[in-house]
């Protein structure tokens, strides 16, 4: 059986009632999470995505020698020829992917709507 916690009197109170026991006062509803076809999926695809390719910037920037900063130790060329770009590549296709899911979902939630 799941509790919450009473907003008023800070009390353990059962989520299934509407009224708190203890102090009598109406408790807010509980929004119930939503489990659509990759809605929430989508957003942390794309922010994924964006992480990856910011990675991949900061790290062309630095190990490609355009800062004015010169590193402790050496790195190899291949981190910025290759490994740089296909990082950066990896988190454009992530986005898109997301964004080409949540795209769907929405489609997806309009043909819903209007066959209803």
């Amino acid at each position: 059986m799941a509790r919450r916690e009473c907003p008023f009197c800070g009390k353990s109170v059962s989520d299934r009632l509407t009224q708190c026991v203890f102090c009598r006062e109406t408790l807010p509803e509980l929004r119930q999470a939503s489990r659509d076809s990759g809605s929430d999926n989508s957003g942390a695809q794309i922010r994924r995505g964006l992480l990856a390719m910011l990675l991949a910037a900061v790290l062309g920037y630095f190990a490609g020698g355009y800062s004015a900063m010169t590193l402790p130790f050496p790195l190899d060329p291949i981190l910025t020829t290759y490994l740089s770009p296909l990082l950066f590549l990896s988190g454009l296709a992530l986005s898109a992917h997301g964004y080409y899911l949540g795209h769907k979902s929405l489609q997806h939630k309009s043909s819903m709507h209007t066959s209803i």
